[in-house]
């Protein structure tokens, strides 16, 4: 390999950031941070289970039900206590490293919290009245009241500070480790700075040299893409999946819950005055009218959360080797969820209206992700231009992006994306597509995003793309793509005011 090569094309300190990152040992801190967080919340969850068993076991209606309910319960204390040794002692089963921070320290063993204590006893009352005898088991069981009040007040108290305390250290880890990402990059920014200031001396031509990092850039550009997203796709998949796959279990304990409720109405109609009081003091017809529907909304949430994590999953896959049919409204949607953050307005700014008016499109064959980066840096640019339009106070309508897609002929098919911004020159537009040509601040572009997409559009897949702008009357993009790749043509370049011919 020539490594002089590698140093004046600025890929030498990208190949040394890559080694000091240790990418190995920053994924396992995040998931023993994860698994940390994830056991502490565990332990809110599993005491009230344990007070839920609890009353079950009470008010079992015969022995095989109280024998079952008398296991169970056992059972769960046994996974609280492993739990609870796990994060203060550390379990190589579990993920967990122990050695908990001082903060940490302070809630389980000294006051006010004693969350150690608390702990302990809550799980020798569970074993104590899993095993009192047949004549003890009454509402009035002194371990039963133990229980009840502990898991409704001081211990619950003491596990939600303890499990957001973790959580904010997982945060403080993670702010760490982004601060020594960024500090990295830029240490590999400077050199790769000064690696550029020496790749003048090599003796190429500018045109040369250009589009050699025009290739460059854009491999990876759409490769550290891809796997950025990808990394951020499996970090945050088993938490969507913990939260999307518990919600029917908890619907399940839910019901059973409320099952029992109504059977202890249906068997004692006349309860205890001070319970009277009591129930109608919560609202029990509300809550049991109002808790399915609550469990709902968490349904709903969940879903739509694992529908952002599938379209990121998408949106980071890399193309196989051949094009593939692809349904081009898909993509669309796809990509518009993941700028959502973006659309939804920020600093003061108004939400971004979006408009579709999709036509009925066949399959188009294509290399997906390409097309998707696309849709994804026309829309970006329709933002900023929106962004910055609102910034300086112009424009008296609501921001707005209109999406429409047809089918022009039997052979191709148009996606326009327009916004109702600033627009542009003539000047301008007629450089839209060059290599490096922007009208961004320092530092906010490169240049390159039209001109990458002008390559996909045209050279790889041998369609169209073009701009139509005026100042003050909003800028629309036109991306004509081919349903069918035939046999290839010669190379075909397409002049930016040519857009009449080109339809």
């Amino acid at each position: 390999m020539n490594f002089k090569y590698l140093f004046h094309l600025g890929l030498l300190p990208m190949i040394a950031l890559s080694d000091a990152l240790n990418l190995d040992k920053i994924a396992s801190a995040r998931k023993i941070s994860a698994a940390v967080v994830n056991i502490s919340g565990r332990q809110r969850m599993l005491s009230q289970r344990m007070a839920f068993l609890a009353m079950r076991l009470v008010g079992a209606a015969n022995v095989e039900e109280r024998v079952t309910m008398r296991d169970a319960l056992l059972e769960t204390a046994a996974l609280m206590e492993k739990s609870h040794w796990g994060l203060i002692q550390g379990s190589a089963e579990m993920n967990l490293p122990g050695k908990p921070s001082g903060v940490v320290r302070e809630m389980y063993f000294q006051a006010p919290l004693h969350l150690d204590v608390q702990v302990r006893r809550y799980i020798e009352a569970a074993r104590a009245l899993a095993r009192e005898p047949e004549v003890a088991m009454t509402q009035n069981n002194r371990h039963l009241q133990y229980i009840i009040e502990k898991a409704a007040f001081e211990l619950l108290a003491g596990l939600d500070a303890v499990v957001s305390q973790y959580q904010l250290e997982s945060e403080a880890e993670q702010d760490a480790v982004d601060a020594n990402l960024a500090k990295l990059y830029q240490q590999s920014r400077e050199a790769a700075s000064a690696a550029a200031e020496r790749a003048k001396q090599v003796e190429i031509t500018l045109q040369d040299l250009q589009q050699a990092q025009q290739l460059l850039i854009q491999g990876e550009k759409l490769s550290n893409l891809g796997l950025m997203v990808a990394e951020l796709v499996h970090e945050i998949k088993n938490p969507v999946n913990f939260i999307y796959g518990n919600v029917s279990h908890i619907r399940g304990y839910t019901e059973d819950l409320l099952s029992s409720l109504r059977l202890y109405q249906e068997c004692y109609p006349h309860p205890h005055p001070k319970l009277e009081q009591h129930l109608a003091t919560v609202e029990l017809d509300f809550l049991l009218e109002d808790l399915p529907k609550i469990l709902d909304s968490m349904q709903v949430g969940a879903e739509n959360l694992r529908e952002l994590v599938l379209s990121l999953k998408d949106f980071s896959r890399m193309d196989s080797g051949a094009m593939k049919p692809v349904a081009i409204h898909e993509g669309l949607d796809n990509i518009l969820l993941i700028l959502q953050h973006r659309l939804k307005g920020k600093g003061g700014m108004g939400a971004i209206e979006v408009v579709k008016e999709y036509g009925e499109l066949p399959l188009v064959e294509c290399y997906q992700s390409q097309v998707n980066q696309v849709f994804m840096n026309v829309l970006s640019n329709a933002i900023e231009a929106l962004e910055e339009m609102q910034s300086k106070g112009e424009g008296g309508q609501r921001p707005k992006i209109t999406i429409r897609t047809e089918m022009l002929n039997s052979d191709f098919i148009a996606v326009r994306i327009a916004d109702n911004g600033p627009g542009m020159t003539e000047k301008v537009r007629q450089q839209l597509f060059a290599p490096f040509f922007t009208t961004k601040a320092a530092g906010k572009g490169t240049g390159l995003g039209l001109s990458i997409s002008f390559q996909i559009v045209v050279q790889k897949h041998r369609g169209f793309l073009w701009c139509v702008s005026e100042p003050g009357e909003g800028t629309e993009f036109w991306i004509k793509l081919p349903v069918l790749q035939r046999a290839k043509s010669p190379t075909r370049t397409l002049a930016v005011s040519e857009e009449a011919t080109a339809v």
